[in-house]
């Protein structure tokens, strides 16, 4: 309803989430209850937005793959310069962490299991701001930037979809430490060639243009250094 007495439709206001050199995230509320998020690409620098626009295209093929699954975005738009996705009500992962709760982790490896079945490897697990703690209490993943799309049963997709897993065990490491099963524990022991590779030269490389290039450190996705 529209308090001020004028018929006039509500404009849609917008909250700034996070911004990098990719663009700015937003959320935007429709003035009438609904929210969704926005990456809005055209506040990325123009020698930068070849780059956000194919991270954009990355991040829509894997949501259009996804669906409905729960717990994690639906794609709503993309234009080329914004994409739209769904908002999930919660907080990160490093901000209300499920210490203690196994239940939770088993959920999150479960909600896992169900993305690579459709196909969908995320990569970039590590970051703790991909996991979200909904109001609920239960887990969700977002930001699909880098993930990769394939047929789950191929060897590389196996391989990433490890990595993933990985990823998930070493927050459960962090916060659940007691409840690892000893076949977690030698997932997290065992490392694969392609997170060796990472470390040597993946790693160096990502490091040299986020901090040198661009003077971003990565710190959750919060913007560039000062």
């Amino acid at each position: 309803m529209n308090l001020s007495g004028s018929s006039r439709p509500l404009l849609p206001q917008t909250e700034a989430l996070k911004a990098d050199s990719f663009g700015r995230v937003l959320l935007v509320r429709d003035g009438q209850g609904g929210a969704f998020v926005r990456r809005d690409l055209t506040a990325s620098p123009l020698w930068l937005r070849w780059l956000a626009l194919y991270l954009a295209r990355r991040e829509a093929r894997a949501l259009r793959r996804l669906g409905d699954q729960p717990a994690t975005p639906r794609l709503l738009g993309w234009d080329g310069r914004h994409l739209d996705r769904s908002f999930l009500a919660g907080d990160v992962l490093y901000r209300t962490p499920p210490r203690g709760d196994a239940a939770w982790f088993h959920q999150a490896r479960r909600l896992l299991q169900q993305i690579h079945r459709r196909g969908i490897a995320h990569n970039d697990l590590a970051k703790e701001a991909n996991w979200l703690v909904l109001e609920d209490g239960s887990p969700a993943v977002v930001d699909f930037q880098l993930a990769s799309c394939g047929n789950p049963r191929s060897r590389w997709m196996r391989l990433l979809a490890r990595e993933d897993l990985r990823h998930l065990l070493k927050h459960k490491r962090m916060y659940c430490g007691h409840a690892l099963t000893p076949v977690e524990r030698r997932i997290l022991k065992r490392h694969s060639w392609l997170r060796d590779a990472w470390f040597r030269t993946g790693k160096p490389l990502y490091r040299f243009v986020t901090r040198r290039l661009l003077r971003w450190e990565d710190n959750e996705g919060q913007g560039p250094k000062p």
